[in-house]
């Protein structure tokens, strides 16, 4: 219909034109003879019949354009065709699914009196269909699916009687739109009515939706995923220490920045009496939310141990815990210790964790002692015996226990922080300060050693000071 119009609309206007052209070249040019006419003896008439004919060609262009879009509005917008032109145009307002079925029943339904049935032809779910006998019958939907698999190519189609495809829509008893995996039938008794130039468009404007809508739901679902991690993420900032104790003699700062919203990171600090206090700092493998989870569970097996100077049996606690969630690949390094500022001593454990030091004066300035491992990684292999360890303190040691992300971050080089006499001689220098200053002086070396790139692993810092 509107191919048609549009065909001798074209036609009606070109011989117009031609008309118009012929009879100003038959007054411009002298001669009116073919031959003399062809023989350009007459150069300005000629020249000027070809910028005639070239406005001519413009203002044809123009007209056509201005008829063709006046036809197609007027095809579009009348008859049955107008049901689906409303459709397409309040579809390019629909942005979630819920408005597109919603547009289906008000439109297609009710007022164009349509059935509709759209499926999901990956999963063969049916998203949403008409209350009627057609889309209702299951056979029907079996047949469909039969016909047309997932496979199916994208396009539009019409459909027959005996739900098979139809070449001519004189014929169709329906037509259904295949994009993206989605299959959009629709079942109409007056099909050969619809003008044929709708149904490219209303693929496009179904595909639009289709990735606009999935677009739409995908950040929705980060939008809230994104809630749930921040939830999370403080769910785990409240297992660490609100406020750090002033045990008498022991002054504490701490440092934590995850790498994402969560971390394996953790620490503790908990007082056991007026003397002793335990301090605790590890890292679970991995990231995300298993590592989230083991650290939580970590945090409250020590937290609920009522023995805390059992150190052995806090470690056998904290691998039976994790062994108990089947986890498989997750684990923990860690350090553990008591500091007792009555007896001037740390008694700990040390899981495999970078080693923690202590920094402490000497004749020849500030020497670093090493607190070295003494326990394999807790949670995945057999733990038979745990060993504990103790070292002198004395009045204005410095004891520093952080994770790897702190001396394993590189340079450009590709040089490990730890690996470096800046590394030990920021140490030395620094040790003198309060805990606090320490922590600063030591995350400013590794963001500026770092170069300010990003952080590759969470940065993670427990430091206590024996006071005099």
């Amino acid at each position: 219909m509107l191919k048609a119009r549009r065909r001798f609309y074209f036609i009606l206007v070109y011989i117009f034109v031609t008309l118009i052209f012929l009879s100003l070249a038959v007054y411009l040019v002298p001669q009116t003879k073919i031959n003399d006419f062809i023989d350009y003896s007459n150069t300005f008439p000629t020249a000027v019949t070809a910028v005639l004919f070239c406005i001519l060609v413009l203002v044809a262009s123009t007209v056509f354009g201005m008829i063709r879009i006046t036809l197609e509005r007027n095809v579009m917008r009348t008859g049955a065709t107008a049901f689906l032109t409303e459709f397409m145009e309040k579809l390019r307002l629909c942005y979630s699914m819920e408005d597109f079925y919603t547009l289906i029943a008000a439109l297609l339904e009710q007022k164009a009196d349509c059935s509709v049935l759209y499926v999901n032809r990956s999963t063969n779910y049916v998203l949403y269909n008409s209350p009627n006998r057609i889309t209702n019958d299951q056979a029907v939907m079996d047949k469909l699916a039969r016909n047309y698999p997932l496979d199916w190519g994208d396009g539009t189609f019409f459909l027959g009687d005996d739900l098979g495809i139809v070449s001519k829509s004189k014929k169709a008893r329906g037509f259904f739109i295949s994009t993206y995996g989605h299959h959009f039938y629709v079942f109409c008794r007056y099909t050969r009515r619809f003008d044929l130039a709708i149904f490219p468009k209303l693929l496009e404007e179904l595909e639009r939706f289709q990735l606009r809508a999935e677009t739409i739901t995908s950040l929705s679902e980060i939008s809230e995923l994104s809630k749930e991690w921040e939830q999370l993420a403080e769910t785990q900032r409240s297992f660490l220490p609100q406020r750090m104790p002033e045990p008498e003699r022991l002054k504490l700062a701490a440092y934590f920045r995850p790498l994402i919203n969560v971390s394996g990171d953790y620490y503790t600090v908990l007082p056991i009496d007026e003397h002793k206090t335990l301090v605790m700092l590890g890292d679970v493998s991995g990231k995300g939310l298993a590592a989230a989870l083991v650290m939580g569970l970590v945090m409250n097996t020590v937290k609920i141990k009522e023995n805390k100077e059992d150190l052995p049996g806090m470690i056998m606690a904290i691998d039976k815990a994790i062994k108990g969630m089947h986890l498989q690949d997750k684990y923990t390094v860690l350090f553990i210790g008591i500091i007792d500022t009555q007896k001037m001593t740390i008694r700990y454990v040390n899981a495999s964790m970078s080693d923690p030091i202590i920094v402490t004066r000497s004749p020849d300035g500030y020497r670093i002692k090493s607190l070295t491992s003494n326990c394999s990684i807790v949670g995945i292999i057999p733990i038979d015996e745990v060993e504990v360890s103790e070292q002198r303190l004395f009045s204005g040691d410095l004891i520093m226990m952080a994770s790897d992300g702190v001396s394993e971050v590189m340079n450009e080089d590709k040089v490990e922080l730890g690996d470096t006499e800046l590394f030990t001689d920021t140490i030395k220098k620094s040790a003198a300060k309060e805990p606090r200053e320490f922590i600063k002086d030591i995350t400013d070396l590794v963001f500026s050693y770092n170069a300010d790139t990003r952080l590759h692993d969470d940065l993670t810092m427990l430091v206590a000071k024996v006071q005099g």
